[in-house]
This record gives C-alpha cells, sequence and structure tokens, in this order.
C-alpha cells in the first residue's frame, strides 16, 4: 500500500517540481501541511494528488490554449475579449470541421463555439464533445449573443455564455483553483493559472540543459537585428528566470525577482521598456540600480504547444532607447520561431535522454 502521507521531496517528485517550488507551496497555503514532533513537514498524499490533473481535472488545466469556433469577421471581436486574459491562449478555426480535428490533435482547455455563426452544427460539435470521454476535461461553451437567446437544450457539461461575459467565464474555467499566486510574495506578477505554468515549465525539460543551435541561432539573430548588445532566451522557473540562450552576457540565470520577462509572460505583444531607470517597477531591480546597470528591455512570450508561456526571447541593453515597428515585428517573429523549436524539439525529444 503507498505511503499516505509524503515529505516535502516526495510530494515535489508526485506534482513534477522542484523541491523548493514545492516548499513555497507549502508556506503559500497551497498544499495543507504540518510539522512532526522533529519540526519536519508532511502533507497527505491525497492533498497532493488533488492538484493533479489526473485526479482531479479542476484542480488545474494541462492545456493554456482556447479554441474559438466562429468566422473571421467575428474573429476580431474575439481577440479584443482575448486581450484582457493574456494567460492563455487563442486559436481560431473558421469552420466545426478543422475545430474537431484541431481538438482530436491536442486538448485544450477551453473550446467556444460560436452559435450565432455556427447554428445547429456547432451545437452538434459540442455536444459530440460533451458525449466523449477523451474529452472530459475540457470546458465547453456555447456562446450566444445573449443569455435570452440560448439555445433550450444544451448537454449537461456545456455553458452558454453571451459575448458580453465571455473575459468572467474565461477567467473562471482557466484559473488555477489552488493558484500558486500565494509563492508570489508580493515581489512579481503572476500569471493566473501559474502553477499549470510551472508544470508546463517543468514538461518542456528545457532548464539546465547544455545550448542548442535552435535556440542560440535565435538570439543571435536578436543581438544582431536589432542592434542590441545582449539577447537572452529565459525560461522562468519558481526561483530563477534561466538563460536557455544567451548572447553579450556571462551569468546564467538570475533570481526569478530580477525578471523583466515576469511581465513580458503576462501578455502576448513585445513588452519593453525604454529606461529602466525611470519606471517605476523597475528602477529599484538590483540589475538596474546595480551592476550591469540595465536600462533597455524589450522581450516577447515563448509558448510551449499547451499554450503555456515559457519564458521569452528578450533584448537588453545599457542605455535607454526604443524599437521601431519592423523592430518590434522582428521580435515577435524570432519569439514565434523560439517557439516553433520548443514544440519540435518536445516531439523529438526521448526519454532515455535524462
Amino acid at each position: 500500500m503507498e505511503n499516505d502521507v509524503l515529505t516535502t521531496t516526495e510530494a515535489a517528485k508526485l506534482l513534477g517540481i522542484s523541491v523548493r517550488t514545492a516548499q513555497l507551496l507549502i508556506e503559500g497555503g497551497g498544499l495543507p501541511s504540518w510539522k512532526t514532533p522533529g519540526g519536519h513537514r508532511r502533507v497527505h498524499r491525497s492533498d497532493v494528488e488533488a492538484l493533479l490533473p489526473d485526479t482531479n481535472a479542476n484542480a488545474r488545466s494541462r492545456s493554456a490554449n482556447v479554441l474559438v469556433v466562429t468566422s473571421e469577421s467575428r474573429r476580431q471581436s474575439f481577440e479584443a475579449a482575448f486581450d484582457q486574459i493574456a494567460h492563455v491562449f487563442p486559436l481560431f478555426k473558421m469552420s466545426t470541421w478543422s475545430a474537431a480535428i484541431a481538438v482530436g490533435e491536442r486538448l485544450p482547455a477551453v473550446v467556444i463555439v460560436d452559435i450565432d455563426v455556427w447554428g445547429n452544427s456547432g451545437l452538434g460539435l459540442l455536444e459530440a464533445l460533451a458525449n466523449d470521454a477523451r474529452f472530459k476535461e475540457a470546458k465547453l461553451v456555447a456562446l450566444v449573443s445573449s443569455q435570452q437567446q440560448c439555445p433550450p437544450a444544451l448537454p449537461a457539461r456545456v455553458y452558454a455564455v453571451a459575448l458580453n461575459d465571455l473575459n468572467g467565464v474565461l477567467m473562471q474555467l482557466t484559473v488555477d483553483e489552488k493558484s500558486a499566486v500565494s509563492i508570489a510574495g508580493g515581489e512579481f506578477p503572476l500569471a493566473p493559472n501559474e502553477l499549470s505554468r510551472l508544470q508546463a515549465v517543468q514538461r518542456s525539460r528545457l532548464v539546465d540543459t547544455p545550448s542548442e543551435a535552435a535556440f542560440d541561432r535565435v538570439t543571435w539573430l536578436a543581438a544582431n537585428d536589432l542592434k542590441s548588445p545582449i539577447a537572452l532566451m529565459t525560461i522562468l522557473t519558481a526561483e530563477r528566470q534561466w538563460f536557455k540562450s544567451r548572447q553579450g552576457l556571462e551569468m546564467p540565470d538570475t533570481p526569478r525577482s530580477w525578471a523583466f520577462c515576469n511581465h513580458t509572460v503576462l501578455q502576448r505583444d513585445v513588452f519593453e521598456v525604454r529606461n529602466l531607470a525611470k519606471h517605476d517597477s523597475f528602477a529599484a531591480n538590483p540589475a538596474v540600480a546595480g551592476a550591469p546597470h540595465f536600462l533597455f528591455y524589450a522581450g516577447a512570450p515563448v509558448y510551449d504547444p499547451d499554450g503555456f508561456a515559457l519564458g521569452s526571447i528578450c533584448v537588453i541593453d545599457y542605455r535607454p532607447r526604443q524599437l521601431d515597428k519592423t523592430q518590434r515585428k522582428t521580435l515577435m517573429e524570432l519569439a514565434a520561431i523560439a517557439s516553433d523549436a520548443v514544440k519540435l524539439r518536445g516531439v523529438l525529444f526521448k526519454p532515455s535522454q535524462t
């Protein structure tokens, strides 16, 4: 019989996170614990398993992708809504057939079907997904003009949501139930699904691995095309900002509290600070106030196949400056290339390589 009481190390192993992350989760109240007479922390296996997707699908979502089935003319309305919910990644499909194929290839966190556009065929897709055990972890949404126009008979698992209410509902469906927000300690902002994001970082098997040409090419291009002395591919763990690839910088990592990329991973565009020393959030940062005295930062998020922002492709300078429109586009494209390399690496990775 498996032990019902676990040490912090055993809990970390079961969750697929570092021991330090497990300690922070316990300290923040995200994982109930108690102290033994000897002063050691212990947790119940059931409380740890409640955070695992296979034992409690509501504890966290294994995906940050949100599949939206609509029309090209309605897409812009959705994109405006998603601008306010940057911890998820929207995937747009313009037919129920292409949506069905996409869901089969990779399970999203949420499937939204625009009923105003797809009517009965859209309802049919939702019903098929609701009745298929393979998709039991996906949240299903029928988008309607208003609640008064809700179809009379929806499958039990399908939410009827009006467009005006979409932001609030998506937040409810994609926030970690036992969030790691308490880990922050007020030092830096965290995504509402931070625990899921950290586990995605763990699954990526990128941290503390040797340099790879696919990523070094991206940072070399970023440094040269954007005329920057420093270019990095960062990965954000619970405690560190680790550099998978770096140009112009010797240090392999920094404390996470130093990371400008904490802000980058909370949006889907380029995050740029023209003068770090004059920015309220960064003026006191040790890398700004002291050596190496960074003054400029611009970064774009790098995503895994499930839509989680693992880190960024970023450029840093020792002088204040500003990217022009073409340079911002270049940085976004380089981050997209790095995201594609992450996805390809996941396909090619063999467990025996660990």
